[in-house]
């Protein structure tokens, strides 16, 4: 197997010949490595480039800054790794900047790959051979005879205890390539799973994320459940493991909460299911608007996409603490939504989420049983009551109801129901309908203002105030009241009823 040059953008193959020929005239050995290397041997684009070079990184760093026209970035010194970003010059029209990440190499260059954490990810090239299309690949531990087989293997169980983000790194590579774990690195994980307590919580997050992001994220989360790592980093799950739930429910809730992170990527049109046929999938709304809606980056390249994975993997969470049995039998788990989004708060601000994604995520639980309460079984929701929805939930209003949507589903699991499945995803389709068509129900223009209210009826600023501006904005959506005129008469109306 060799480097697939030929899927390494022009522009980029420019900029390793000019970092060659920095290095060159001072003497110092450079070799490409890691993730770039890596992705070129399987044709994968990359937009960073990782080179060890056998000199001082940081001091090196600037001069290929300088030279290249590129930002220099110290980025851990500690360590010795230095970033150049290139924009303009070193990346032609490329979206993306091409960061260039220099590590002074700790002895030879066998030696700093055998420092690395997995076979496919210890391979190298000497950077005076990148244009030699049969220059041969630095290979000491089987990285390419790995890559052919689509395994994640650890260089050796050192490698977890040096850096323990390691532990969910392995799991979250195989995810994103589709490959499978070695055996011996999964028993590896399973052995010292309880490292990834010494982590940073933001490298726990990332890994995290970018394993939710991955196809067959539910996959995913069972094998890091039997790993151990699941509940070490997500403590609060442990009481769903094993609780169970009343006969309508498949599942107990650990076990459901997973299976709705796979319906979520069933409804979403990411991964198939075994056990949910198309036909089922033909009835739940879905089109490019809402496909793009879901590409939507929220924060830190994280999808909506993948905060919705993450709230159905949550949204039952407080259900073991609300759990009551009535005196006739019947489970109930009152208030569960609203604790449930509360504990999700404390866990996305433990693995330090932006302030989007946690009011995002917590919204989405605390309302995830909304959309099935808007309307009787046999009934469309009304204006009023999708106005009321959307109101509520903002601008989760359409990610909530996709986790209902993905809830049903991972509820009934096999013994699903088409004809009440049938109603409930054509009720939603019905409410998405009047968001996108009726934009009057969601958001009705304005037709009066509170200086209206005070300069017309001599109103005071205050609650009732705000109130009846409510109460226009909801008989508006519903039809009720089209022009200023009605809206004026209309809070008459309200006012002498008050009185």
């Amino acid at each position: 197997m060799r480097i697939k040059r030929t899927r390494v953008k022009k522009e980029v193959m420019r900029v390793l010949i000019e970092v060659q020929e920095l290095l060159t005239p001072r003497s110092i050995e450079g070799y490409l490595s890691g993730g770039f290397v890596r992705d070129a041997i399987i044709g994968r684009d990359s937009d960073d480039v990782d080179i060890v070079i056998g000199a001082e990184a940081m001091e090196l760093g600037r001069q290929v800054a300088k030279a290249l026209g590129g930002t220099f970035v110290p980025l851990d010194q500690e360590n010795e790794i230095a970033r150049v970003v290139l924009r303009g010059k070193g990346c032609g029209e490329q979206k993306k900047p091409l960061h260039l990440d220099l590590a002074t190499m700790h002895g030879s260059i066998d030696e700093d790959l055998a420092q690395r954490d997995f076979t496919i990810d210890a391979i190298a090239i000497n950077l005076r051979e990148i244009a030699d299309p049969s220059a041969p690949l630095i290979d000491p531990f089987g990285g390419q005879r790995d890559l052919e087989a689509g395994v994640v293997r650890a260089i050796s169980e050192e490698a977890f205890r040096r850096d323990p983000a390691r532990l969910l790194r392995g799991p979250r590579l195989a995810a994103e390539f589709g490959f499978s774990l070695a055996d011996e690195t999964r028993a590896q994980i399973e052995r010292h799973h309880q490292l990834i307590t010494q982590v940073a919580a933001e490298r726990v997050r990332d890994e995290f994320c970018r394993l939710l992001a991955a196809p067959k994220a539910a996959e995913w989360l069972r094998l890091l459940d039997e790993l151990g790592l699941l509940l070490t980093i997500l403590p609060e799950l442990s009481p769903s493991k094993g609780a169970e739930q009343p006969k309508e429910h498949f599942w107990d809730v650990l076990t459901h909460s997973i299976e709705t992170v796979a319906t979520i990527e069933f409804l979403l049109r990411i991964e198939g299911s075994g056990y949910l046929s198309d036909e089922i999938l033909a009835f739940a709304p879905w089109s490019q608007a809402l496909e793009g809606h879901f590409e939507e980056e929220v924060a830190s390249g994280h999808k909506r996409k993948t905060l919705l994975k993450l709230a159905g993997l949550l949204h039952d969470i407080a259900k073991p603490q609300t759990k009551t049995i009535e005196e006739t039998g019947r489970t109930r788990y009152f208030g569960h939504a609203k604790e449930g989004a509360a504990i999700a708060q404390s866990i996305l601000e433990r693995l330090r989420f932006s302030v989007r994604e946690r009011e995002m995520v917590q919204k989405m639980i605390e309302h995830h049983l909304r959309p099935g309460q808007m309307a009787g079984e046999e009934e469309l929701p009304t204006r009023r009551a999708i106005y009321r929805y959307f109101r509520d939930t903002g601008d989760v209003g359409i990610d909530t109801i996709f986790l209902n949507l993905a809830d049903h589903l991972a509820t009934r699991g096999p013994n699903l129901e088409l004809g009440e499945w049938r109603r409930h995803a054509q009720s939603m389709a019905y409410v998405l309908e009047q968001l996108f068509r009726e934009e009057s129900v969601v958001s009705p223009p304005k037709l009066i203002s509170g200086h209206d209210l005070i300069d017309i009826l001599g109103m005071s600023p205050g609650r009732e105030l705000g109130q009846l501006l409510e109460a226009v904005r909801e008989a508006q959506a519903a039809g009720e009241i089209a022009n200023r005129e009605e809206a004026l008469l209309f809070i008459k109306k309200q006012i002498t009823k008050q009185s």
